[in-house]
């Protein structure tokens, strides 16, 4: 048991860990370092960004460190030499090797944006909304050399909203991922939590996502293939393709009808959104983004381009620009 402050080493990148971050300094100990990926070039035009993580420390005036490699001599000595008690990682987007998770006396500790051992990995958020989770949340595990395998230390849950996307869903799992690293490191601290193990028959993964992993095949149910479009909603998005061109789809909702029609043919396209016909019942997609363009609602797109019923979208697979 401690009641002096800890020294802490903060790990992550996106704005998923900036949250995490943010809510951390908002407590009792202090955050020495924040290690995060190098600059990256992002969008359209390639431009460096530096991650959410690093805007956040060094507004803080944290020492920020981005190496290219965690696996050397020199990288843990720098760590070393910040004299932590504790290293918070949460989506920092490397595997720890060993040498790292021993290096501070209370080890590290990982924020992890499912309520495992359901959905480990890289993607957890989107995973769990493609495959139509409703109970969603965060789990704070002390971290071991496996993928998301280590001790639980605390868990969360909050009930995933019907239309919720995988952007709304982080933004809240962010949130409460923070809060609950308080009360863990809080539950640390005091001597009061015990390390529960995983049951690890009970794993389910969550992989990276590719862009093809969107792609929509339309014979599946209109139920699915709506959590797929809310689960990739940002990024990598659902998609087809209309006259060979990449069509990106969001803001589904079933509807619930019988047609005859083959999957993938579009039944009605006006300002109330379009209506696709899919393997059970139909889906009405109230906004896209046609490839090279701004996403936009159905009813912009049909005034200069008008999708008469009938239409089937293309099922040939476009390669990935």
């Amino acid at each position: 048991m401690t009641t002096a402050p800890l020294r802490i080493i903060f790990m992550g990148t996106p704005d998923f860990a900036a949250e995490n971050l943010k809510i951390l300094l908002t407590g009792p100990d202090q955050v020495v370092a924040v290690v995060t990926q190098p600059d990256r070039a992002k969008g359209r035009g390639k431009k460096v960004s530096p991650p959410p993580t690093k805007v956040l420390a060094e507004a803080a005036a944290i020492s920020v460190l981005q190496p290219e490699k965690i696996k050397t001599e020199e990288f843990r000595n720098g760590l070393l030499s910040y004299q932590p008690d504790l290293i918070v990682v949460a989506a920092y987007g490397r595997i720890l090797p060993q040498s790292l998770l021993e290096l501070a006396p209370m080890g590290c500790i990982n924020v992890h944006g499912s309520l495992l051992p359901g959905y480990r990995g890289a993607a957890p958020i989107q995973w769990a909304i493609v495959r139509g989770e409703t109970e969603v949340g965060v789990t704070i595990i002390q971290m071991d050399q496996g993928m998301d395998t280590g001790d639980i230390l605390l868990k969360a849950k909050i009930v995933a909203a019907p239309k919720e996307t995988a952007g709304s869903l982080m933004v809240k799992l962010a949130s409460l991922g923070g809060q609950t690293l308080l009360q863990a490191i809080k539950g640390l601290k005091a001597g009061t939590i015990t390390p529960v193990p995983q049951d690890h028959s009970q794993a389910t993964m969550a992989p990276m996502l590719k862009k093809d992993d969107g792609l929509i095949d339309w014979k599946r149910s209109a139920k699915e293939i709506e959590c797929l479009i809310r689960g990739l909603d940002p990024w990598p998005s659902a998609f087809c393709f209309l006259d060979q061109n990449r069509l990106r789809l969001f803001s589904p909702e079933v509807v619930y009808m019988d047609s005859t029609a083959q999957p993938g043919t579009v039944l009605q396209a006006d300002r109330r959104g379009m209506l696709v016909a899919c393997g059970r019942n139909a889906l009405q997609i109230h906004e896209l983004q046609p490839e090279g363009k701004k996403r936009m609602t159905v009813e912009s797109f049909c005034c200069g381009h008008p999708l008469a019923p009938g239409t089937v979208f293309d099922q040939a697979v476009v390669p990935s620009p």
